[in-house]
């Protein structure tokens, strides 16, 4: 059976289809005329219930001079996450009678640790303070608790296999691989230290994940023993509150986590003997940090 079309319809469709073709916003969506400038400077407060963000931030190229005024985020993590004192990079964009940030990237976290107090989470662990019992799950699946490494001094930080920031967990994770490798070559050491790194990703970085990631990262693959570098995960309660606990703050968003980082040297004693707050340490530093708090014990 044959249908004869309506020509006025089909007239429609055609121009339907040109217009498509011209890009109209018929088809799709026109690209709004934003403008869009780098961004660098210190938070001042955040305002969660306003969704604004106050930055004190430096010259912005071809469009303003530094000054401190409100911003609004799109993006939701920021106001978990962000603390005055924070020093930021993102990006303005500016569209007609709107602008906002996005793109928001913590450069160097606030130097004030008891500020987390004050937006909510827990105020960072300091040295001298006992590490209490957390537990977690190792890559082998069995159950640990951060009091069965006393007698020996301990180095920890936080990771999470995905992140795909190099400077950060996979320099965290070649750093721990450096300070493995040069410990194995003193007995003494070895034998009095032990490391553990610790997802905060704990639905993905399953112990199997956490397996594969930590004997590659030690390149002894299948004859990884996992004797003195350990990788562990476990509930998100349990991640959340040892994370908290060093102050370390982060955010899951989509496939992502934004976060700072942290990296811990706890005492045979079981208390906080250092606490590294960036991607600055060397493993060399470490290393004889490592070595001065076996010697004392």
């Amino acid at each position: 059976m044959i249908v004869k079309e309506n020509p006025n319809q089909l007239i429609r469709i055609f121009l339907l289809i040109a217009l498509c073709l011209a890009g109209t916003s018929s088809c799709r969506r026109q690209p709004a005329n934003e403008k869009r400038y780098e961004l660098k400077g210190k938070v001042v407060a955040v305002e969660k219930d306003k969704h604004l963000v106050t930055i004190a931030h430096e010259d912005i190229k071809d469009y303003m001079s530094g000054m401190t005024m409100p911003f609004p985020l799109r993006e939701d993590w920021a106001y978990e996450v962000l603390v005055p004192g924070d020093q930021i990079t993102a990006t303005l964009v500016v569209d007609g009678t709107q602008s906002w940030l996005e793109n928001v990237i913590i450069t160097q976290e606030s130097n004030d640790t008891t500020m987390a107090s004050t937006t909510g989470g827990s105020v960072e662990a300091k040295p001298g303070d006992e590490v209490p019992n957390f537990g977690l799950v190792n890559q082998d699946g069995k159950t640990i608790g951060i009091h069965d490494y006393r007698g020996k001094v301990l180095l920890l930080t936080f990771v999470y296999t995905r992140c795909p920031l190099p400077d950060y967990c996979t320099l965290m994770s070649n750093n721990f691989a450096q300070i493995e490798g040069e410990s194995g070559k003193q007995p003494a050491l070895y034998a009095k230290s032990h490391l553990l790194s610790i997802t905060i990703d704990p639905d993905y970085d399953t112990p199997k994940i956490l397996r594969s990631y930590g004997a590659a990262h030690t390149g002894r693959y299948s004859d990884e023993t996992f004797a003195h570098w350990e990788f562990a995960s476990g509930t998100k309660d349990q991640v959340k509150g040892i994370a908290q606990f060093f102050g370390l703050r982060y955010f899951a968003d989509n496939d992502q986590i934004i976060h700072g980082l942290r990296t811990v040297i706890v005492g045979p004693d079981g208390r906080v003997y250092k606490v590294y707050r960036g991607n600055e340490w060397k493993p060399d530093e470490v290393l004889k940090e490592l070595q001065a708090v076996t010697e004392k014990n």
